[in-house]
């Protein structure tokens, strides 16, 4: 270990082998954590290649349980988030795939700090259940096309120790290691293809243009290197996607969605999204696939399919037709403009934190999360509103939140004299190919 510490410590290139045993090494517990740590400093300043960074991965997906879709026929396509503010559009998404033919088997997971986590939203269901036997799992993926349920304990442990080091040696920031972290547990959870919607923004993990599309190159070269399609789109998180922040909310208005309506930029994320998932499973052109796309939403098809796995996974199918059905939080407080302007800026990450104040989120992993709490903006970003005019309307069962919520969203919300520049939703896609700008 000492060797492959001074290797790569000098800029040296790890072998496979000396990635297998230092990995190994580690999952069982014979490395100690002071030496990965000097191991995970060195690769910070020194960074990976291309070849070390899908070995790492590929070995770090192959330390635990690796799932089996072959019983599931069909092009499996996966889609990621790296985590934003108010984005619901896995509900969208998986749902129009498996109405156009493509199977989804989608391990999810939880929301900690500003960003939030599928199977908190899904859980906001009454019954959801988000824990399956694989072979229900399958079955329902077989049956329905869709199923989403959460990451099990066994895959990708190496990850999970990885990270928790890396949390406390400063040697988060490492695109290598973020990339390879990502993408063991995609692999490890079997698809065949992946989409990557990769953000970027106030309320985005990247807060840089440049640091995202070099995420998303990285995570696209191991995805391919390791024989599966991917695809990353480059999306705008300086604005939350949708009108809702929080897990029932969120519900509703991605239900708004898959009934034809809901907020427009939430809608395109979605369709693009989606229009990507169809393109790598063989369904034809991006623009012929993004019609399907958008052929399901407008038909109800993809509908139909969210409330087919909503019953098969216990939870209440009847909230496809009657949201009110869903959790509500039973004080709200209006937040409204001190001054005339325009909404000119947005700073995402803070009305995540105000979110979880509310009690839609986590400060810790062990925090209970408040389903019905949260959320919902009235005015969009470049909207002129007078004084008075309501900005934003907060949910909670904690009443005693609302004055650091009020603070936080008022602070997020800049209002200026002069109309902002319009923002771009999708910035760039990234395929094997390159880079296209959008």
């Amino acid at each position: 270990m000492v060797d492959i510490i001074h290797k790569k410590r000098e800029g040296g290139v790890l072998s496979e082998e000396e990635i297998r045993f230092w990995v190994e090494g580690y999952t069982r517990g014979e490395i100690p954590d002071y030496q990965v740590s000097a191991l995970l400093m060195a690769i910070l300043f020194r960074g990976m290649s291309p070849s070390e960074t899908a070995a790492l991965t590929l070995r770090m997906a192959a330390s635990g349980e690796q799932v089996d879709l072959s019983a599931v026929p069909g092009v499996k396509v996966d889609k990621h988030s790296t985590g934003g503010v108010g984005d619901k559009t896995t509900l969208i998404t998986g749902p129009i795939a498996a109405a156009c033919g493509v199977p989804v088997a989608k391990m999810s997971g939880r929301g900690l700090g500003h960003t939030g986590g599928t199977l908190d939203k899904l859980e906001a269901i009454p019954g959801f259940r988000t824990t399956l036997e694989p072979e229900r799992f399958l079955q329902i993926v077989r049956e329905n096309g869709l199923s989403v349920i959460g990451q099990t304990r066994d895959i990708a442990p190496a990850d999970k120790k990885l990270y928790a080091l890396r949390d406390v040696t400063a040697t988060v920031e490492s695109l290598p290691l973020i990339a390879s972290s990502i993408m063991s547990k995609k692999l490890a959870a079997g698809a065949d293809a992946i989409v990557l919607d990769v953000k970027v923004g106030s309320g985005a993990f990247m807060k840089s243009e440049s640091d995202a599309r070099a995420l998303a190159q990285e995570m696209v070269a191991i995805g391919e290197r390791s024989g599966r399609r991917t695809v990353a789109l480059i999306t705008n998180m300086d604005v939350p996607l949708g009108h809702a922040v929080g897990n029932a909310l969120e519900v509703r208005e991605a239900l708004e969605t898959l009934r034809g309506g809901g907020e427009a930029r939430l809608r395109e994320v979605s369709l693009q999204l989606a229009a990507n998932m169809l393109q790598l499973a063989g369904k034809g052109t991006l623009a012929e696939c993004l019609s399907q796309a958008q052929a399901a939403l407008e038909s109800g098809r993809a509908l139909e399919k969210f409330r087919g796995m909503v019953a098969a996974q216990g939870g209440d199918a009847a909230i496809a037709d009657d949201p009110s059905r869903l959790p509500s939080a039973p004080c709200t407080r209006l937040v409204c403009a001190k001054a005339d302007g325009f909404l000119s800026r947005i700073d995402t990450e803070a009305c995540g934190l105000a979110s979880c104040l509310l009690g839609a989120g986590r400060s810790r992993k062990e925090d209970a999360v408040d389903h019905g709490a949260g959320i919902v903006f009235a005015a969009d970003y470049g909207q002129q509103v007078r004084a008075g005019d309501p900005l934003a309307t907060l949910f909670t069962s904690r009443p005693e939140a609302f004055e650091e919520a009020e603070r936080l969203v008022q602070e997020a919300l800049i209002l200026s004299p002069q109309r902002p520049p319009s923002q771009k939703l999708i910035y760039a896609r990234v395929t094997a190919d390159g880079v296209e700008e959008q």
